[in-house]
């Protein structure tokens, strides 16, 4: 048998580890693809009956969200500060739900400096004070743009461009390769899995509005390439925070994909970018999308 060079070993090594990588790969990959088409019709189903269902079902989301943030950066060693988190979330969702969401956002602003304040005024506190906002934000951002004039729509088109942008990312990626796009903070995320997640994702969301008849169809285009771009950068964001504290996934919950925030990371962040941007533009904080002049 011929002796085993260092290089010859190296090579053998990195062969042994691709062939017991690749099964695990595949079974994440089918867990992920059951996960998907599980509970993907159950959002659409949900976000289509709108009322009390949904707004439970974003509430939920935001509860695991903030729990997973807080279970990462420490926030759960302070449990007042904690509980002030989530009791927030609750009288956010339920005060905009009963037709005052300028107060609910105020109470989500006191909510978040009494967090701070009660889980010690600092470097944890300010993690617990930016997990409630943010948190807050997302809740108060989902919960508005459905509840507008062109909610439905808005949201199905939200929901689509997102996954779409998540998807294409990935497969593209695996597929072409190429530069890293932030390799310090994401090291499997490619350039060319970024652009091809946001050509197909604007492609995808368009469609999905001309299929529903909407007019305007390239100001869709244009906001469906805007909230790609928000939504992968909310991807970032997400996972420059688990490696600041060295986790891998926000939690366990959904096989295959892992946390709450492993899923919704990239949704979160846009619909609090199209909700800025529709106030902005001149829209009301129980209608903020009408700002955008879809319709």
């Amino acid at each position: 048998m011929a002796a085993l060079t260092p290089r010859r070993c190296d090579v053998r090594l990195s062969l042994m580890a691709d062939k017991e990588d690749t099964p695990k790969k595949q079974s994440d990959l089918g867990l992920r693809l059951i996960s998907a088409v599980i509970l993907g019709p159950l959002v659409l189903a949900i976000t289509y009956w709108g009322g009390p269902a949904y707004s439970l079902l974003i509430l939920v989301a935001a509860v695991l969200f903030l729990w997973e943030w807080f279970t990462i950066t420490g926030g759960l060693e302070k449990p007042a500060a904690a509980g002030t988190g989530f009791v927030t979330l609750l009288a956010l969702i339920t005060l905009s739900y009963l037709g005052s969401p300028e107060i609910g956002l105020a109470v989500l602003l006191a909510g978040s400096v009494a967090a701070y304040l009660l889980a010690g005024a600092g470097r944890t506190g300010r993690w617990v004070a930016e997990g409630v906002f943010y948190s807050g934000l997302a809740l108060f951002s989902l919960f508005a743009a459905r509840e507008g004039v062109s909610g439905l729509l808005f949201s199905f088109f939200l929901l689509f461009v997102v996954w779409a942008t998540d998807i294409f990312a990935y497969f593209t990626g695996r597929a072409l390769g190429g530069p890293k796009l932030w390799k310090q903070v994401s090291p499997k995320k490619t350039w060319s899995g970024a652009l091809g997640g946001l050509v197909i994702a604007t492609i995808f969301g368009a469609g999905v509005v001309y299929a529903a008849g909407a007019q305007n169809i390239w100001l869709w285009a244009l906001l469906a390439a805007g909230l790609s771009i928000v939504s992968q950068a909310g991807d970032l964001l997400e996972s420059a925070i688990k490696r600041r504290f060295d986790v891998k996934d926000s939690s366990r919950l959904i096989p295959g994909h892992g946390g709450i925030m492993d899923r919704i990371d990239g949704l979160v962040a846009a619909a609090i970018f199209a909700v800025l941007i529709g106030l902005i533009s001149g829209g009301t904080f129980s209608d903020p999308i009408a700002g955008l002049g879809l319709s």
